[in-house]
């Protein structure tokens, strides 16, 4: 194999950064010597404050200084700072204050520079491409620096460039990185640190990634597409004639930051809303489409005047298989409805437990430690209370993380830190279950089909109390309509594949005993205001009629009852 050089390496590859660094060893250790002291001399910083009782005095002193130390020690170890600065039940508020500036007010580099990049990428002068461009950058990122522009044709954009010479500096923090990685693990309980190099080389390849503009440009449009009939998410459209793989044109967006809540608000815009168009948006990418933004910090989100949330910066992205988005809507589910012994089986199929491991000894530990942590009310549900606590778990049992699920974790913390940021008393579930909750009961596919049957039968019984709560639930979401749910329901109720649920309504009619006046009349009040009394009716004849084709002698009495109730609930008695 040919002898690699780093600005070569357009994809990441381990096994070939290893090989360069092994016959360098002082390019590599000379890197690993800055960082040690870098971060021994701020250690040592807060320990003297300790020593003088000069803490509280020396407080913004020391921010500063930890957001200049990761600036200085260049773009890995800003995009670490990043992600902490989003979790303000982790850093010190002094610490995030500071640390919130990584986004996008990191030092740019020379403006000569970078007009010469543009130039010599799009083979030709900056006149014959742009009427305007910003004489410098109005933003600075870890990775690039951002100019405002005109195209000659009158279009408003954004014009990204990469920083210089990129490639030698991270390929040496991830070789170092990984090699930490595989000296750390012995160390760490259990199987915390199994998946730690693989961890690494997913960040690792992620990083590549983003540091390719004509890649960037493509996860844009596929992501645009997704959002193709959604008017609450807006994506920057590219410019792919002025765009390579170190200069990126894109439609410039007009906005807000999403911290950025005076403004927001002085805008005429809630933040309430925007955090739930967040939210769902970033469920839609996670459960439905499967392709989701990896890196949506506050510089990366804006709140668009009109109401629009808007993504930037698409080069960390990564795609989801199928069978792992439906086993997420899963653990979601079996998570919320306490399902410890499912959920269990659901981190199995994750990869956050082997596929031997005997799960008998977790699913009560599951219960004792995420039990707590969702709380008696399902709205109590925070994703960083349960990862929190979920931690806990991870020194007595064998889990471990996938490192495909190491962005998702990042990317959900990240989101729900932002809503904090937003909202101090945000609740996840509050948002996030109702969207599970109507995609459950709209049974868009066969496979959200089989996982409600999954939800609404335990053990071969119907679970009236689980449709209560998700019809509850779902009622929550202004987009949900009862009524096309109810047609929906009885559709499938009817058709060949829904003969399974059909026997199991007639074994719940007939053995479970509950389909009383008090349980519909429960029922009843939460459809009621969208469900009109002969539409109810229509329906509940439809169910009878097809029930009694698998049993009219088992289902008489029940049914009985439950044509009395609805009949006393027709216009006419009202």
């Amino acid at each position: 194999m040919g002898q690699y050089q780093p600005a070569q390496l357009r994809q990441y590859n381990q096994e070939a950064i290893a090989r360069y660094y092994s016959y360098r060893p002082w390019l590599a250790w000379g890197r690993f010597l800055r960082i040690i002291l870098s971060f021994a001399g701020f250690i040592l910083s807060l320990k003297w404050d300790e020593w003088q009782n000069q803490v509280e005095q020396n407080k913004g002193k020391r921010a500063t200084q930890l957001r200049e130390l990761l600036t200085n020690l260049g773009p890995t170890f800003i995009k670490v700072g990043q992600a902490l600065s989003t979790r303000p039940d982790l850093i010190r508020k002094d610490f995030l204050a500071e640390l919130v500036k990584l986004q996008d007010q990191l030092p740019p580099f020379d403006n000569a520079l970078a007009y010469h990049i543009i130039e010599s990428e799009l083979d030709r002068p900056i006149q014959e491409v742009f009427s305007e461009l910003s004489r410098n950058p109005v933003a600075a990122a870890s990775l690039g620096q951002v100019y405002r522009g005109r195209l000659i044709s009158g279009e408003e954009v954004a014009v990204k460039v990469q920083r210089p010479n990129l490639h030698p500096v991270i390929t040496k923090d991830l070789y170092l990185m990984r090699w930490a990685a595989g000296w750390l693990a012995p160390w760490l309980p259990l199987n915390l640190g199994h998946d730690l190099r693989l961890i690494v080389d997913e960040f690792g390849t992620k990083l590549f990634e983003e540091i390719d503009y004509i890649n960037e440009g493509r996860n844009a449009e596929k992501f645009a597409s997704n959002f193709d009939n959604d008017p609450q998410v807006k994506i920057p459209s590219i410019y792919w004639r002025y765009t390579s793989n170190h200069v990126l044109t894109l439609e410039w967006i007009n906005g807000f930051k999403l911290t950025d809540t005076q403004r927001i608000r002085a805008a005429g815009l809630d933040p309430q809303t925007i955090i739930q168009i967040g939210v769902t948006s970033g469920l839609q990418q996670l459960l439905e489409h499967g392709f989701f933004h990896a890196d949506p910090h506050p510089g990366n989100l804006f709140a668009v005047p009109d109401g629009r949330m808007a993504y930037i910066d698409f080069g960390m992205m990564d795609q989801l298989e199928e069978s792992t988005k439906e086993t997420l809507v899963d653990a979601l589910v079996h998570l919320v409805n306490k399902d410890y012994t499912d959920l269990a089986e659901d981190f199995v199929k994750l990869g956050f437990l082997a596929p031997d491991t005997n799960i008998s000894p977790i699913v009560p530990a599951l219960e004792a430690v995420l039990g707590n942590a969702i709380g008696k009310n399902v709205k109590d549900f925070n994703f960083k209370t349960i990862t929190d606590e979920f931690s806990e778990l991870m020194y007595e049992y064998p889990f471990r993380v996938p490192a495909k699920f190491a962005l998702i974790i990042r990317s959900l913390v990240t989101q729900e830190g932002i809503a904090l940021s937003l909202n101090p008393n945000f609740k996840i579930v509050e948002v996030g279950y109702p969207y599970i909750a109507r995609r459950l009961l709209t049974g868009e596919s066969p496979a959200l089909r089989r996982r409600l049957l999954n939800v609404l039968f335990k053990n071969g019984k119907f679970q009236w109390q689980r449709l209560e709560n998700l019809i509850s639930i779902a009622r929550t979401d202004e987009e949900f309509d009862v009524l096309p749910t109810a047609k929906m329901g009885l559709q499938f109720l009817l058709s060949e594949e829904g003969k399974f649920l059909r026997r199991q309504l007639v074994l719940a009619l007939t053995e479970d005993d509950r389909l009383h006046t008090e349980e519909m009349q429960r029922l009843w009040n939460l459809v009621k205001d969208d469900l009109p009394p002969n539409r109810l009716l229509e329906v509940a004849v439809g169910i009878l009629t097809e029930l009694s084709r698998e049993g009219v002698a088992a289902i008489l009495p029940n049914a009985t009852s439950f044509a009395a109730f609805t009949i006393n609930q027709s216009p006419s008695k009202n």
